[in-house]
């Protein structure tokens, strides 16, 4: 995952670039209140999944703090499948911002949703803020999805504007305000899986900040 302060993801391999086309990003600032470890991610208040596209799973409550809000730019495509990643993805985005929300990582929302080594990242990505005693605010947006599937298994690519959002100290009470740069758009690769409740779940996540992909 990559966002202005959350846990940094292995770059975006070559092979993984293959799988799509998007784009995502963070901004990478030099300033010392960055967490270490860790890459901002914002998250807004929780929307409805498309759970009629996506089986008939008992899906989390996703609740988030007013200050953290998402745009997603990622229309449905008219495919039932495709919708479905879509809509779970959004959902397994939102869960990890709740679980750095409420400073929790082996929060049961985010676990809901990822899986294998992108379950594993994502615990350390989540811990770096609770270690860091910091949540993310601000506005976020994704674009640019490109979406693969073939029965249970499928690939994600899209990208994030991190140029609005930002780490909140929650010790302080304070607001890490960072200037955009090239680095607050950031490629994403997800590879997810249909699990037996129907959830298309996040195995795989490499991100890149800086990709000309994903630059206004």
């Amino acid at each position: 995952m990559n966002r202005p302060l959350r846990l940094a993801t292995v770059a975006l391999t070559a092979s993984a670039a293959l799988l799509l086309t998007s784009c995502g990003s963070g901004d990478e600032s030099k300033d010392n209140d960055k967490i270490a470890g860790a890459e901002q991610d914002g998250a807004k208040k929780s929307a409805s999944p498309s759970a009629s596209d996506s089986g008939s799973a008992d899906r989390p409550k996703i609740d988030l703090p007013a200050d953290l809000t998402y745009t997603f730019d990622w229309p449905k495509t008219g495919k039932k499948a495709d919708d479905a990643i879509l809509a779970d993805s959004e959902q397994s985005i939102k869960a990890v911002d709740m679980a750095i929300a409420e400073q929790d990582p082996a929060n049961k929302a985010y676990r809901f949703y990822y899986e294998g080594e992108a379950a594993a990242q994502t615990q350390k990505f989540i811990k770096a803020y609770v270690d860091a005693k910091a949540r993310t605010t601000g506005a976020y947006r994704y674009y640019n999805p490109a979406v693969s599937g073939d029965g249970a298994f499928a690939s994600l690519v899209y990208c994030e504007d991190q140029s609005k959002a930002y780490d909140k100290y929650l010790k302080k009470d304070k607001v890490n305000k960072t200037p955009a740069t090239k680095n607050s758009y950031v490629l994403y690769a997800a590879k997810l899986q249909r699990n037996d409740a129907g959830v298309w779940v996040t195995t795989q996540l490499n991100s890149t900040r800086g990709s000309a992909k994903c630059q206004p």
